[in-house]
């Protein structure tokens, strides 16, 4: 090299535009699930407002570094460990189930995962559920035996399925009839009554009733086994980076945050992406949803994906063992609370549903027991209306009916669970002094009426009685 060339060099360098040809190119590709709404927080929320490019490094030995952020979207978790395996992939977003699945696969490959964060989850189990045909004559699982069951083999909601199974006392392969299927699938079999039930994960236990097409008979809350969706990372690629797995997982947290503040605007967002309709997406995303948005490592989600090592080893899907203590991975998380000034010890106490701090909408009195929550979300409006009971809604609704505004949702809490519900599914009693309690199963809500009174109805049925007393 001459002095004059030598010299441009230098100038290149100082103007930085030679120094980012010999610059580090360092991918970060992340694998989602967009239409299990509950991962949203982990993927469609950080890609779609662009949350990950805001804490990504760009000091120390990132100073230079160019970011390929790459993003790729599945309908399931089993593809993302493919992709992760083939190393296409460095994060991944999924149940703990398939999750588990994802770190053993990893072992037979000689290579590690790491599951570093929850996402969402239910210490009691809700998420996964069972649905049947709209006119079928089964409420309630007990009336399955001997029955064709549906269920996406190798997801969260197939080990729920065999839980469920086995606490009936009954034999999986010869007492009932699973087969695999889709949830995409499985929606068209159930218009055609090709099968008796059908049991899935996250959001297709409420959208299948939501648009009309199957009953929901059972919640995985009644199984009380815990369930959640989370994110894996290569554990190779976290040696190399983990500055980069922070910020991933701050990513995540303002996302919970955001969400948190503004459940029904990021639930149209999350509609608006996935197809899955807003009013299902705030069943999970709104406050006292069907599952809490919690990225602790509770000592149930560890046991979780004990659980589903177990499950997955008697099913002679996995031959090796994986050791929880070392799959399950929260320093990073840690990490990512401190950074963003988080106490981690204090969020992984909390077992509490996303809080719903306001007032009813008619009364203005306090909304204090969670339990006799009621909500409506009146079409128009951005925010939903909350009641501090059934009884106040069901008034209010007669109201809003009667200005001649469309409601889009009624909501309801279950008097047992505390899981959210959608209202025209639900099965109520009304009690002779005119209280109004909310139920999933029909004998739930029979053993409530024969315990303090009052009679069981549907939401027709229960809307006509408000109307009629009033």
């Amino acid at each position: 090299m001459n002095l004059r060339t030598h010299l441009a060099a230098i100038a290149l360098a100082a103007t930085g535009l030679f120094s980012t040809a010999n610059a580090e190119t360092i991918r970060v590709a992340i694998g989602t699930q967009d239409t299990t709404i509950n991962t949203a927080t982990g993927g469609l929320l950080i890609r779609e407002l662009k949350l990950l490019e805001k804490y990504l490094p760009h000091d120390g030995k990132y100073q230079d570094v160019t970011y390929d952020v790459q993003w790729k979207n599945f309908t399931s978790g089993a593809p993302i460990t493919n992709e992760q395996i083939a190393g296409k992939l460095d994060f991944g977003v999924m149940a703990d189930f398939p999750g588990s699945f994802n770190g053993l696969a990893h072992l037979k490959a000689g290579r590690k995962s790491l599951f570093i964060t929850v996402l969402s989850g239910s210490v009691n189990g809700s998420g996964n559920g069972i649905v049947v045909p709209v006119d079928s004559p089964i409420n309630s699982l007990s009336q399955l035996k001997g029955k064709t069951i549906s269920v996406p083999f190798a997801s969260t909601s197939h080990g729920m399925l065999l839980r469920a199974v086995r606490a009936q006392g009954w034999d999986s392969e010869s007492d009932v009839h699973i087969i695999t299927q889709a949830p995409e699938v499985a929606g068209a079999a159930l218009k055609a009554n090709q099968i008796e039930a059908h049991a899935d994960f996250v959001p297709f236990a409420e959208l299948f009733p939501w648009r009309g097409i199957a009953r929901k008979i059972y919640d995985g809350s009644q199984a009380k086994t815990p369930t959640f969706h989370g994110a894996l990372v290569d554990a190779a690629y976290a040696e190399k980076y983990p500055e980069i797995v922070v910020a991933y997982l701050r990513a995540a947290i303002e996302a919970d945050q955001l969400i948190n503040k503004e459940p029904e605007k990021y639930s149209e967002l999350i509609g608006k992406v996935t197809g899955v309709d807003a009013e299902v997406d705030y069943l999970f995303h709104g406050p006292l949803g069907l599952q809490t948005r919690d990225l602790t490592w509770k000592p149930e989600y560890r046991q979780a994906v004990a659980t589903a090592i177990e499950t997955l080893k008697s099913l002679k899907k996995a031959d090796n063992s994986l050791d929880v203590d070392s799959f399950v991975d929260d320093r990073f998380i840690r990490a990512a609370f401190k950074a963003s000034g988080l106490d981690y010890e204090a969020a992984l106490k909390d077992y509490e549903q996303l809080p719903l701090n306001a007032k009813d909408a008619s009364t203005g009195e306090p909304i204090n027991d969670p339990k006799r929550v009621a909500e409506i979300w009146v079409r128009g409006e951005p925010l939903v209306r909350h009641y501090a009971s059934p009884e106040n809604a069901l008034k209010a609704l007669k109201s809003i009916e009667g200005e001649g505004k469309a409601v889009r949702v009624f909501y309801a809490q279950d008097r047992d669970s505390g899981i959210k519900l959608l209202g025209d599914q639900a099965w109520f009693v009304r009690a002779d002094g005119g209280e109004v309690s909310a139920f999933l199963l029909k004998e739930n809500a029979e053993n409530w009426a024969k315990a303090h009174g009052g009679r069981v109805l549907d939401f027709a049925s229960v809307k006509a009685s408000i109307l009629a007393s009033n």
